[in-house]
């Protein structure tokens, strides 16, 4: 049923960030956003949708970078993403190759659209004209195609692939990231997820009946849904002995602890009890050495649909973990799907890091007041302050696939 990080040895550092969401398109941006409580990535679109109905998402405005010349051929808007994200860690990833030869840098990748979007547009080009886009290979959409991207842009050579357990994927990904290094396979991973927003994963959730019918109300009274986003946030994963060496010793910030099972309740609907969820989270609080009580925030999966945010409040209460700060970062990103679980570490990870020198955490941010009906939780309130050195961040999926991954400070 369940799996853990399987590390005997100190737990691995996540030594540099790469972020490209609705908040922002760098670090920083992306940081002063949320704590913001903005939601000025969540937009109105009309073509997401069947006859042009609108819907809340949680899109990255601007324009990304250009892919190289040589990688033109993977162009997609979840490469895009990607590459918006690796950007940010490039410079290390460059002195990693150096110190450990391109061989030992793995990468490994959330994602559950991959770039369907592209598929799509070529399939109406197809049905519309009989002839498929020229630029179109169906490679862009496979799903290890962002591993590949990614691995390609960086020159690396080491294991590249791609976990796709739905919204639990990139939450997974770190999983296996930190067991690369133990086991001795990489010295160094790219790791993290990437998801981009298309046709096909908002009318699947449609058809659920599981999309808002405006901004998503995490945890709050008469809650109807999800908003979907896009974006991508990738990591260095490294050795604590490597990332001192590589000259970082004032900001070490670690994957303490991680637990994933999978409960196999429902194709679709979470266990009631939270069975897999549960576990998922005592996993990673026994390999961090911790206790509920001991963490400092926690980054609620928060989806805003009934049944899941109920699901959760109960099992954090169960813990012991309701009364420690929490908030549902949906509200400001939205369900980045496959990218989610990198997205919110790496805000835990901001939230960690000396971007965050006032001691900020992230508010909940909804229209609607709570749930009177579930457990109560400690809610992030607007400008509320608190020193942290730990957070949890959890990520529930279709078919029971849980995860929860633990950050910690090393002040």
């Amino acid at each position: 049923m369940s799996a853990e990080l399987t590390t005997t040895t100190a737990a691995p550092v996540l030594s540099a960030l790469g972020i490209c969401c609705a908040l922002g398109t760098c670090k920083s941006q992306v940081w002063q956003t949320a704590v913001a409580g903005s939601r000025a990535g969540m937009v109105w679109r009309d073509d997401l949708l069947q006859a042009a109905q609108p819907v809340v998402v949680g899109a990255v405005s601007g324009e990304l970078p250009k892919l190289p010349a040589a990688l033109m051929s993977q162009q997609s808007r979840n490469n895009s993403l990607a590459y918006c994200a690796y950007l940010q860690i490039a410079e290390e990833v460059a002195q990693l190759k150096q110190q450990y030869g391109a061989h030992r840098i793995a990468v490994v990748i959330g994602s559950s659209t991959s770039g369907i979007a592209e598929g799509e547009q070529a399939l109406q080009q197809r049905l519309q004209n009989g002839n498929w886009p020229a630029d179109y290979h169906y490679q862009k959409q496979e799903m290890v195609a962002p591993a590949h991207f990614i691995a390609a842009a960086a020159g690396v050579t080491g294991p590249a692939y791609v976990i796709s357990t739905a919204c639990s994927s990139s939450a997974r990904a770190l999983i296996s990231a930190a067991n690369l290094l133990t086991t001795g396979l990489a010295d160094a991973v790219i790791v993290g997820g990437v998801d981009s927003l298309c046709r096909m994963t908002l009318q699947g959730f449609a058809a659920l009946e599981s999309v808002a019918a405006g901004f998503c109300q995490p945890f709050a009274a008469g809650r109807d849904g999800i908003n979907i986003g896009e974006g991508a946030a990738l990591f260095v994963m490294q050795r604590k002995a490597g990332a001192e060496a590589f000259g970082k010793p004032q900001q070490l910030i670690e994957l303490a602890g991680a637990g994933a099972a999978a409960d196999a309740y429902h194709m679709s609907a979470p266990h009631p009890q939270g069975r897999g969820a549960e576990a998922a989270i005592r996993q990673a609080l026994a390999q961090a050495g911790l206790n509920a009580a001991d963490l400092g925030y926690i980054n609620l999966h928060g989806t805003a649909t009934p049944l899941n945010d109920a699901m959760e409040s109960a099992v954090l209460q169960r813990l012991g973990a309701d009364k420690v700060p929490a908030s549902s970062t949906k509200s400001l990103t939205g369900h980045t799907l496959g990218a989610a679980g990198a997205i919110e570490a790496a805000l835990c990870w901001l939230l960690l890091s000396d971007y965050n020198a006032p001691f900020d955490l992230l508010p909940q941010v909804r229209d609607k007041a709570p749930d009177p009906e579930l457990p109560a939780l400690n809610f992030v309130q607007p400008d509320q302050r608190q020193k942290v050195s730990v957070c949890l961040s959890n990520s529930f999926a279709f078919g029971g696939n849980n995860a929860a991954v633990i950050l910690r400070r090393q002040r």
